[in-house]
């Protein structure tokens, strides 16, 4: 039976926001961090979770959801985070928090005191409001004794300022037992302005005894089957968030986060589970699975699971230079078509009744790049736009998971782009385990002008290592002449956006094998302003 605290509607069934200077160098928080212990820095070796039960704060610390005026400061207290609830009882906890402007905390300019809720998983979601825009600011928790590491964030531009740089990287993909999280580490040395991650926090999938390549038998005995209930999702939340990697970039950089399919199951599409469950289950199951979500990421409490229900799609704006629409396309699509395995586009694809984000949220997508006045119109979100066609059998084979297999859903979407006028429009997506970058079209099965330009990252851990090019890669490229790089080691993106062109770097790593491996740059594609263009290096 469901708890009182999942309750659902059973009967409800979804249909299938400075002045002209960089926004920040990373030459700057380097120098600044480098003062600041145990803020980027990563432990050479793994410490066993069990040796970390005198802390209430194992779990680390994030911000995130950046606004001018405001930023969310996350911590979750579990002194035994592999333990039940994460070794904490049944009763509610005072947190006080900090934030100030050095990382000595000689300046504080905003403190408090919430409680960690049982109900909550004894999370903590501190909405700061009343801050300075484009600023850096420090944070800090307290509890019981105990005091948090030390958490850097910053404050997005004010939305009419004139900003002339920002960086920023995404990620995605992170399955626990398939190597370690090197790409975090890379990440918080590189310090970016935000992160976007795009889907696939957690797998749901069973982990092995053994750890996989991680060789750590030291997890919840939940996690030797599927995730179904909210304390299966928690107990997963707890192992992943334990890697001192991902640590490292959340104590860095403020995250934005949007979920996809594995943070509840394998390519589940609104009320319909991949394994045809029935709907009651799997309603009951998807509700424990977003409401672990909430509680583990750095999001606002304003979009706390309301019977099942969650708002996930969201606007951000850094100033005049650009816009980001982070978008939600699981909650609202329609089932996927064709057995849900790649094929041929055909008429069921092409059904105009078919939607991947739901009537609302695609006049959403398209009334915000309508408005816009940034340079740069990004859609940030879970799986790729264009056709990553391959052949086979003779027939040219896509994603039924994809856009894909949602044609007339992206045709909407991109035809709106073209009639209102958008300019540099980029789509930046994660999912599919290999960097891709290619020309966004309306129709690839026909000549039709580029929209934009897409970019999909590669996995931080899913897949193993990966190589340079694999067949796929190869198979990639030899069908669809749209596809301009391709990559399949793990990695991500690092981004530098200026007012005249776009360079997204490709970080990635030889192997994932071990904590202490490294990474670097396998390519940069520049795009520049006003022509959708793909320059390669």
């Amino acid at each position: 039976m469901a708890s009182p605290e999942l309750s659902i509607d059973r009967d409800k069934v979804l249909r299938a926001g400075t002045t002209r200077r960089r926004f920040l160098t990373w030459a700057g928080v380097a120098g600044a961090l480098a003062f600041t212990p145990g803020l980027v820095s990563s432990p050479t070796a793994f410490p066993s979770p069990a040796a970390r039960g005198d802390h209430v704060f194992t779990l680390g610390v994030a911000s995130g959801d950046p606004l001018a005026d405001a930023v969310i400061l996350w911590t979750r207290l579990a002194p035994e985070p592999l333990a039940p609830r994460g070794g904490m009882s049944e009763s509610d906890v005072p947190v006080d928090w900090e934030m100030a402007l050095d990382n000595k905390f000689a300046n504080v300019v905003r403190r408090g005191t919430v409680n960690a809720t049982a109900r909550d998983a004894h999370s903590v979601h501190v909405d700061v409001g009343g801050l300075e825009p484009s600023t850096e600011y420090y944070y800090r928790f307290r509890s019981g004794g105990h005091i948090s590491d030390v958490g850097r964030t910053r404050t997005a531009p004010a939305a009419s300022a004139d900003v002339a740089g920002m960086t920023f990287a995404w990620a995605s993909c992170q399955a626990w037992a398939d190597g370690f999280f090197n790409a975090y580490g890379d990440m918080a040395s590189a310090a970016p302005d935000v992160v976007f991650h795009l889907g696939d926090y957690i797998y749901e999938k069973p982990i092995p005894a053994d750890g996989g390549r991680r060789g750590s038998s030291a997890m919840p005995s939940s996690c030797h089957s599927e995730a179904h209930s909210l304390d299966d999702y928690r107990d997963r939340y707890a192992l992943y968030k334990l890697d001192p990697h991902l640590q490292a970039a959340h104590r860095t950089s403020p995250f934005i986060i949007t979920p996809d399919d594995h943070e509840i199951e394998n390519n589940w599409a609104a009320s319909i589970s991949e394994d045809s469950a029935p709907l009651p289950e799997f309603l009951t199951r998807r509700a424990g699975a977003l409401k672990a979500w909430w509680e583990n990421t750095p999001v606002r409490a304003t979009i706390h699971p309301t019977r099942g229900d969650i708002r996930i799609y969201r606007r951000f704006t850094f100033g005049n230079l650009a816009e980001f629409s982070v978008l939600d396309t699981r909650q609202y699509r329609s089932d996927q078509v064709n057995g849900d395995t790649d094929g041929p586009l055909n008429r069921l694809t092409a059904d105009p009744a078919r939607t991947i984000t739901g009537d609302v949220q695609e006049r959403w997508i398209l009334d915000g790049l309508g408005s816009s006045t940034a340079r740069w119109n990004v859609l940030a979100h879970q799986t790729p736009m264009a056709d990553l066609a391959r052949s086979r059998r003779g027939s040219r084979a896509v994603s039924m998971d994809a856009w894909s297999g949602y044609e007339a859903s992206r045709k909407r979407v991109l035809d709106g782009v073209r009639a209102r006028g958008v300019e540099n429009l980029v789509s930046i997506v994660g999912d599919i385990h290999r960097s891709v970058v290619s020309e966004l079209k309306t129709t690839y099965t026909r000549p039709a002008p580029t929209v934009g330009v897409e970019i999909a990252g590669t996995s931080i851990a899913s897949g193993a290592d990966g190589s340079d090019s694999d067949e796929g890669d190869r198979e990639l490229k030899a069908a669809s002449p749209h596809v301009k790089f391709g990559n399949s080691q793990r990695g991500y993106v690092l981004n530098t956006l200026s007012r005249s062109s776009w360079e997204a770097t490709f970080r990635v790593a030889e192997s994932i094998a071990d904590p202490g491996n490294t990474l670097h740059t396998r390519a940069t594609i520049t795009i520049p302003s006003a022509r959708p263009e793909v320059l390669v290096t």
